[in-house]
């Protein structure tokens, strides 16, 4: 039954189950289908076939222009659950599409299908193409894995306690790359018991991991859980891309679009998920165009999507080890952490800044069991009506406590100053002056945490400024907002120059005899531009990073051209 054909009640339904069901389910009109002919190849499919399955690689999307197609999530312990049916003038994909990624549900023909089939190649052209068209795709694939990561259909099941660590580590990493995923407590789930006790896991085995194929994994790192996921697609070792971005926060994820819509080749690394720091921001209010605010998760999701759009290749999560300068071809090679070489033209370093741990004792030991670097709804959910505390006075840290200020009991702000004027923007600080349930905790800082191997957290020493004298606080929940160091590690060895707190300087004047000017963004090593927070003098403002994402594009192309040496 299609979006075309259903009566009112099943409208209703689908309604229910799908917000803006008519903007997910399009159906195309005749003349629209006849505008997309040129970009697939007829296929035909029995009944019972399998057009897409669940973590393989989808062949990109297919247009029904006969019979029907049922999808349906299957996940690793062998639940089958129907999902939508679609029929003729209806598309089958989803944004995982864009990049020849994973499918994340089944599709079956229901009696004899006949449909086009864009791979993603060919799919992102029509997106560029025809743009109203292509509009309307790109929302419905969008709003698609929007259902899915609400629904947690598709991704793997998660088998544990909500509240442990490692829980905590292994939703937060799928939550910031936007893949759907359930958790079942083995203490209310019967299924989770059963695999539990199949398994016998120690418990810091716990928790498993099934993956859609019915692999279970026990308490992954995010890497190993991603290849199982077929998250990290594979490298083509011969391929040379005109630009390689090591960084996909704003300043990466703006310098990717802006270079492949402008027919770059484009490459993308980050070791975690894409947005950085601004991804894990509760709203950002003084970002342009946005009065309201926006979540620093949505804004950079947006350009995530964006960049695939247009033919980025994004590959999360990848840690790049080295950069090495000086190949006889003029190219550059990214060491990655799996041994793969990945080569390019020209490097934009946007690796951005590692969250600062302070010196405090016995804080490592408490690193996501109830120690966070920052605050999203996961985290919240943890603290609902309990008292936390935070420390930090910048914006991110006003941004925490507004937002954990609507979960927890209460949110003691600790700040190692006077006050906030010098570090926080004013509306952040009305904000916070406003909301009763944040107390500000002035001249103070956190000398030592304490608590169980089992439990957790459990209290916080702090210490006076003023007075020297000491104090403890019952909470389960510290968030540390204090500043991040340079992610710039991977650079040792390529010559790229330094300032002495190891951000990347740019735009000084060149010691070698440069056939050209140095450009503002462009290193010491020609051809290797900074953006961002990494960049020694960069404003730290989501709104620079992105700017600064824009204007490295046209110092791209002028070294690509320039470039006298051709690639091999």
């Amino acid at each position: 039954m299609t979006g075309a054909e259903i009566d009112g009640s099943d409208l209703d339904g689908h309604a229910r189950a799908y917000p803006r069901y008519d903007q997910t389910f399009p159906v195309l009109t005749p003349a629209e289908i006849e505008r997309i002919r040129r970009f697939g190849e007829m296929r035909r499919f029995a009944d019972g076939e399998l057009l897409f399955e669940t973590g393989k690689i989808g062949p990109g999307m297919f247009v029904v222009l006969a019979g029907h197609v049922a999808v349906t999530q299957r996940d690793g312990l062998g639940h089958v659950t129907p999902v939508v049916e679609q029929g003729p003038g209806q598309f089958l994909a989803e944004i995982s599409q864009l990049s020849g990624r994973v499918a994340l549900v089944d599709g079956r023909a229901e009696g004899d299908v006949e449909c086009l089939l864009i791979p993603p190649e060919r799919l992102r052209a029509l997106l560029v193409a025809e743009a109203d068209l292509g509009e309307r795709i790109m929302r419905a694939l969008i709003l698609r894995r929007v259902n899915l990561i609400r629904g947690g259909v598709g991704g793997p099941v998660l088998i544990g306690s909500a509240t442990s660590s490692d829980a905590v580590r292994l939703m937060g990493f799928l939550t910031r790359n936007g893949w759907p995923f359930h958790l079942l407590d083995p203490a209310t789930d019967r299924d989770a018991a059963d695999l539990v006790t199949r398994f016998s896991p120690r418990p810091h085995d716990l928790p498993l991991v099934v993956a859609s194929d019915g692999t279970v994994l026990r308490n992954p790192r995010e890497a190993d859980l991603a290849r199982a996921m077929g998250m990290i697609g594979k490298l083509d070792p011969g391929k040379v891309y005109d630009v390689a971005i090591v960084g996909s926060g704003p300043a990466g994820l703006s310098t990717a679009v802006y270079a492949a819509s402008e027919g770059l080749s484009v490459a993308v690394c980050d070791q975690r998920a894409f947005g950085g720091q601004a991804g894990a921001s509760a709203r950002i209010e003084n970002y342009l165009g946005f009065p309201t605010g926006i979540s620093g998760h949505a804004l950079t999701a947006r350009a995530f999507n964006q960049a695939q759009k247009f033919g980025a290749d994004i590959m999360i999560p990848v840690e790049v080890k080295t950069l090495e300068c000086g190949s006889d071809d003029g190219t550059f090679a990214l060491t990655l952490d799996d041994g793969a070489a990945l080569r390019a033209r020209a490097i934009v370093v946007a690796s951005g800044a590692r969250y600062r741990r302070p010196e405090i004792a016995n804080l490592a030991a408490f690193d996501g069991r109830g120690v966070y670097y920052w605050a999203s709804p996961i985290e919240a959910r943890l603290c609902k009506d309990q008292e936390v505390i935070l420390v930090g006075g910048g914006n991110s840290a006003g941004q925490a406590a507004v937002y954990l200020s609507t979960h927890a009991a209460r949110v003691h702000m600790v700040i190692r100053g006077g006050g906030l004027a010098a570090s926080m923007s004013r509306y952040l600080i009305e904000r916070i002056e406003s909301t009763a349930n944040i107390e500000l905790v002035f001249n103070t800082e956190i000398v030592s945490v304490d608590g169980s191997p089992d439990g957790g957290l459990e209290r916080v020493t702090l210490r006076s400024r003023l007075s020297g004298e000491d104090g403890t606080m019952d909470v389960r929940n510290l968030f540390l907002f204090v500043g991040a160091d340079p992610a710039t590690g991977w650079l040792n060895g390529c010559g790229v120059a330094l300032d002495r707190a190891g951000f990347v300087v740019t735009g000084a004047p060149a010691a070698d005899d440069r056939p050209r000017p140095v450009q503002a963004l462009e290193t010491s090593v020609p051809g290797v531009f900074a953006v961002g927070d990494v960049r020694s003098g960069s404003v730290k403002r989501v709104g620079g990073a992105i700017g600064e994402g824009a204007q490295v594009v046209a110092a791209l192309h002028g070294f690509l051209a320039d470039s006298l040496q051709p690639v091999k």
